[in-house]
C-alpha cells in the first residue's frame, strides 16, 4: 500500500508521553499514516522499554507500543533542549504529553508557548487526575484509575476483595479515548485554523466503562456489592468449568438465547416461569439457573460444549489464554494478530491496528526502534545543521 494512502499520511505528532495511554494514542495515529516522532530522554529513554519480557535483550512491548514512530533523544529539561522541542512544534499537528502539570510550563513549553509559534497545534494532556481539581498534583497511574473508578470495587468474588486487572486496562482505555479526542480537535481545527488543549485524565474513560454506578446511587441510593463473574442484569452469566479442566463463558444478555440455553442443558421447564421472562427475574433466580448450566458444562468436554452450544444457536466463548489466541482459527483468518518483520527478532507476532477501514486501511510500517535512532535526521528536517547538532550531542542535550 502506498505511503500517501494511509488516511494521517502528512499529520505529524510528537509523542513527549511515557508507559502506556499516551504511547499507545500515538501508535494508534501512526498506525494509520501520522509521521509519529518519539521524544524520549536520551539517557534513560521511556520507561516502557523496561516493562514487560524480553527476548535476549529486546523489548518485546516495545515493539508494538512504539511502532511507525521515529525515535529522538531528547532532553527537555535542559534550555537548549526545550528549544528543540519548540522548533519541532513549530510544525506539528499534535502534542503528547504526560507530565505532571506544570512541568511543560516550568520548562518554557508549555501550550501557551508553543500556540505562540502554532496556533493550530493540538496539545493532549494526559495525567492521572487532570489539570485542574484537588488531586491535579497527584502521581496518577493505572492502578488508582482502576481502584478509584470502580472497577476494582466491582470485581472479585463477593467474599473475596476487590480484584484489580493483571494488565494497563485504565491506561489502555485512556489512550483508546485519546486517539479518538485527537481526531475531533483536528476536525475543529479543519473548521476554525485553530488548535487547543485536550485534558484527559485516566479516570474518566474506565469510570465511563464500568457503567451507571453513580446514577444508580444518586437516584436509588444502592451501592451494588461484587458479583464475581454473574451479573445483575441476566443470568445464566458465568463462566463454567468442563470435564477436561477448561472454561467456558455464557452470556444470555438476549431472552431468546437464555431460552435455548436452558433447553439444551435439559431444563425448559423454568422458561414458563413468570420470572424466567425478564434478565432482571433471571437474575434473581441465578442460583438456580447457574446450578443447572454448569452441572450440564461440568460432565462434558470443552470442545462438546462449544459445539453443542453453537448448534443450539446460544452464545459461548471458551476462556483463552495466550496460546489460545494465537492458535484461533478466527483470530488468524481475519487477521487480528499478523507478523511483522523486525530487524532484531525477525517475524515478530503483534496486534493488528485496530480498525478496519474499507478505503484507507492502516497499516504497520515497522517497529519499535531503538533510542534516537533517528535523532538525526528529525533534527536536520527542522533546520538543524551538523555543527549544531554535533554540539547538542556534546552537551549530552541528545543521544
Amino acid at each position: 500500500m502506498p505511503e500517501d494512502s494511509l488516511p494521517l499520511t502528512g499529520l505529524r505528532v510528537l509523542d513527549v508521553s511515557t508507559i502506556l495511554a499516551g504511547p499507545l494514542c500515538c501508535q494508534i495515529l501512526g498506525d494509520f499514516g501520522a509521521d509519529v516522532i518519539k521524544v524520549e530522554h536520551p539517557q534513560h529513554g521511556d520507561n516502557m522499554r523496561g516493562h514487560g519480557h524480553s527476548k535476549d535483550g529486546v523489548p518485546l512491548w516495545w515493539k508494538e507500543i512504539s511502532r511507525n514512530k521515529r525515535t529522538l533523544a531528547l532532553d527537555l529539561k535542559a534550555e537548549a533542549g526545550a528549544a528543540v522541542l519548540r522548533r519541532l512544534a513549530a510544525s506539528a499537528d499534535v502534542l503528547v504529553e504526560n507530565f505532571r502539570p506544570g512541568t511543560l510550563e516550568r520548562w518554557g513549553i508549555g501550550p501557551d508557548v508553543l500556540h505562540q509559534a502554532n496556533p493550530g497545534l493540538v496539545v493532549v494532556r494526559l495525567t492521572g487526575f487532570g489539570q485542574t481539581g484537588p488531586y491535579a498534583s497527584r502521581p496518577g497511574f493505572g492502578t488508582l484509575a482502576e481502584a478509584m473508578s470502580g472497577f476494582a470495587d466491582a470485581t472479585g468474588s463477593p467474599d473475596g476483595p476487590p480484584t484489580l486487572p493483571a494488565f494497563g486496562l485504565a491506561d489502555s482505555i485512556c489512550g483508546i479515548a485519546a486517539s479518538s479526542a485527537v481526531m475531533m480537535a483536528l476536525r475543529h481545527r479543519d473548521s476554525t485554523g485553530r488548535g487547543q488543549v485536550i485534558d484527559m485524565n485516566i479516570l474518566e474513560p474506565i469510570m465511563t466503562a464500568v457503567g451507571p454506578a453513580p446514577t444508580v446511587y444518586q437516584q436509588l441510593g444502592v451501592v451494588e456489592p461484587r458479583h464475581g463473574n454473574r451479573s445483575t442484569n441476566n443470568a445464566p452469566r458465568n463462566t463454567y468449568e468442563t470435564s477436561d479442566g477448561k472454561w467456558v463463558a455464557v452470556s444470555t444478555s438476549a431472552q431468546r438465547i437464555a431460552e435455548r440455553v436452558l433447553t439444551l442443558v435439559g431444563h425448559p421447564e423454568v422458561i414458563e416461569e413468570e420470572w424466567f421472562r425478564t434478565g432482571h427475574g433471571r437474575a434473581a433466580h441465578v442460583d438456580l439457573l447457574d446450578e443447572h448450566v454448569g452441572s450440564w458444562i461440568a460432565q462434558r468436554t470443552r470442545a462438546e460444549v462449544l459445539e453443542a452450544f453453537t448448534e443450539a444457536g446460544a452464545a459461548i466463548g471458551p476462556v483463552y489464554d495466550a496460546k489460545d489466541i494465537v492458535e484461533d482459527p478466527h483470530v488468524r483468518e481475519t487477521q487480528m494478530l499478523v507478523e511483522v518483520d523486525d530487524a532484531q527478532l525477525g517475524p515478530v507476532l503483534q496486534h493488528n491496528v485496530m480498525w478496519r477501514l474499507s478505503e484507507s486501511p492502516g497499516r504497520i510500517r515497522f517497529t519499535g526502534r531503538d533510542l534516537g535512532q533517528d535523532t538525526d535526521e528529525v533534527l536536520t528536517e527542522v533546520g538543524l545543521d551538523a555543527d549544531e547538532i554535533a554540539q547538542l550531542r556534546k552537551n549530552e542535550v541528545i543521544r
